[in-house]
């Protein structure tokens, strides 16, 4: 994969596009997300962090992707992303929302080694990497629960919810994203969603610019009651 620097041209389109779905970013989050992409491409060269090939298609499908849910989410709080991978959403989510203090699950241990380098170079404070899987670090992980926990590629809707849900705090919202046609998925979750005391609580539709990639994001809000 051909590196090459991350311009006021391509600054100014990632700009633009995030503005089109409600995100402002500042010159300190370009500056910072600039950082950690520079950083990913340079890593992406040696080992296969994004399973994506081109630039372009790194800031439209997962930058881009995981700023889009933002404007729907608090300034603050406690977030646990699990399978974090190469930092999707939780990296640009922590720089977009400097308030939050973040628990990264990850498994594989060359992409925790990239999660703390970029952490390190980013300088991002409360931002914690556990090298493990969500089922076997319950000691490690907030028992009040978090008030928001994302999950991106992690497993099927149903196994997804279950691997999640347990971690919410009562009123936290579990953020999916999911592809063009998730209504099947949705009905066969019915039972887990409420098994966990879940609700839809926002669905946003969307297509990546200058493509036909059309996604969404399913979030679900946690009640006090659930159904067994």
């Amino acid at each position: 994969m051909t590196v090459k620097r991350f311009d006021d041209r391509e600054q100014a389109r990632l700009r633009s596009w995030a503005q089109d779905f409600r995100v402002e970013l500042s010159p300190d989050q370009i500056h910072l997300l600039t950082i950690y992409l520079k950083e990913l491409w340079d890593w992406n060269r040696h080992m296969n962090l994004t399973g994506l090939a081109t630039e372009e298609g790194i800031i439209k499908e997962l930058l881009l992707d995981s700023l889009i849910s933002l404007p729907l989410l608090p300034e603050q709080g406690r977030l646990l992303d699990i399978g974090s991978g190469a930092g999707f959403p939780a990296i640009p989510m922590k720089i977009c929302r400097p308030g939050m203090k973040l628990h990264l699950v990850e498994a594989n241990s060359k992409k925790v080694s990239f999660l703390k380098q970029v952490i390190r170079i980013t300088e991002l404070g409360e931002i914690d990497v556990i090298r493990g899987r969500v089922e076997n670090s319950s000691g490690l992980l907030c028992p009040e629960g978090y008030d928001i926990v994302s999950a991106r590629a992690l497993a099927h809707l149903p196994q997804t919810i279950a691997w999640c849900a347990p971690h919410l705090m009562d009123g936290g919202v579990l953020v999916t994203f999911q592809g063009r046609q998730f209504e099947n998925t949705l009905k066969e979750s019915a039972y887990v969603i409420r098994k966990y005391g879940l609700d839809l609580y926002k669905s946003v539709s969307y297509v990546l610019p200058e493509t036909d990639c059309h996604r969404n994001i399913l979030i679900f809000r946690k009640n006090d009651c659930r159904t067994d």
